[in-house]
């Protein structure tokens, strides 16, 4: 099978290009990835390296980008990352959430349908259906009603409604997943965790909004990799997806499980942020029922194993912070986008 990863070159996206390589040598792995801040080429590495491999710089809001894309490659099956997604930027600029998260995916599904793609498989989130009482709230089911609170929650939900109207009226096989927060190796350090390494490392507070008590479901990116393939291998077509792992944390005990690997650390209490959702908890019962699927890593296993990857790539962090990354980004790919990158001889690759 010939599977086109969408925003491959982000946090979620890397993780799931790396698992299809491993778990399934036989399929080939096309990446279309903007290559935006969140976007970083150096996370894939590895992935050049391998001849089932291909990298576009494309944009999923652009119709000629995806239409060569598209053309070029006919891909079976398109799991789309891509997505502008950290919720403080989208209060900032919502304009550029929709263009992404809503246009880019009514482009992808419009491809899908012209290049005869038969699947379609959108990434989520548990934040489309708003927040929960920190006490005695329950969980979110795939029935539960969508109450985003975000410019980018609200944009992730039409995204997931588009979608599921293209099988209703159009008969593709269409799937969504919804996660929670995830953790692991090559998240933008934004998003706390990588955040709180960072700055931990350089000895710098950690900022915490409002009283810190505000707690999400946190999952390794690996057992969310590992639900992603069974939803798009054995998924109902229709169908909405729930992916949690019970592992349910303030952001005070998620801080403390971080300064633990890390040896120590500080906090500093900040203004809380404008519409600020107070607990974020999935019930995963239909994927584990349907689909057999479960998480594997425990929390303690999984921050013990994020703290350690980070600890050992400094410089990726450093990268990033100083920007450099994207330096190395406009070099490798100095054409006007799409520009595909496919392994070469002695795994170098070539542009063309």
């Amino acid at each position: 099978m010939k599977i086109l990863v969408t925003g491959g070159a982000g946090f979620i996206g890397g993780n799931f290009v790396y698992h299809l390589l491993r778990g399934h040598p036989e399929d080939v792995v096309v990446c279309a990835d903007k290559l935006t801040y969140a976007g970083d080429q150096d996370t894939l590495a590895e992935a050049f390296r391998s001849p089932q491999f291909v990298f576009y710089r494309a944009d999923i809001a652009k119709k000629r980008d995806m239409e060569i894309v598209f053309g070029r490659e006919r891909p079976d099956a398109v799991v789309n990352f891509a997505a502008e997604s950290h919720v403080d930027r989208s209060v900032r600029s919502p304009s550029v959430f929709l263009r992404t998260n809503v246009l880019g995916v009514q482009v992808l599904l419009g491809a899908c349908l012209k290049y005869n793609v038969p699947r379609f498989h959108q990434i989520s989130t548990d934040e489309v259906y708003g927040d929960l009482p920190l006490e005695g709230g329950g969980a979110f089911s795939e029935n539960s009603p969508l109450r985003p609170s975000s410019p980018y929650a609200a944009s992730k939900a039409a995204a997931d409604l588009l979608a599921l109207s293209y099988r209703r009226t159009y008969g593709l096989n269409v799937t969504v997943s919804r996660c929670s927060n995830n953790y692991g190796r090559f998240q933008f350090p934004e998003k706390l965790i990588p955040l709180a390494i960072a700055r931990t490392l350089a000895g710098k507070p950690v900022p915490v909004y409002g009283t810190g008590k505000n707690v999400r479901d946190w999952i390794a990116a690996e057992d969310h990799c590992a639900a992603i393939d069974l939803i798009l291998r054995k998924g109902k077509s229709g169908s909405v997806y729930n992916v949690g792992a019970r592992a349910e944390k303030s952001n005070l005990e998620l801080l403390e499980a971080v300064f633990a690997a890390l040896g120590g650390g500080k906090i500093e209490f900040v203004k809380d942020r404008a519409g600020h959702d107070l607990r974020y908890a999935v019930d995963p019962s239909k994927i584990e029922s349907e689909l057999g699927w479960r998480a594997k890593i425990t929390f303690a296993e999984g921050i013990r194993k994020t703290a350690a990857w980070y600890l050992s790539k400094r410089n990726w962090l450093e990268n990033i912070e100083n920007g450099t990354y994207k330096e190395s980004a406009l070099r490798r790919f100095p054409a006007n986008v799409p520009v595909r990158l496919v392994p070469g001889q002695g795994g170098q690759g070539e542009v063309t």
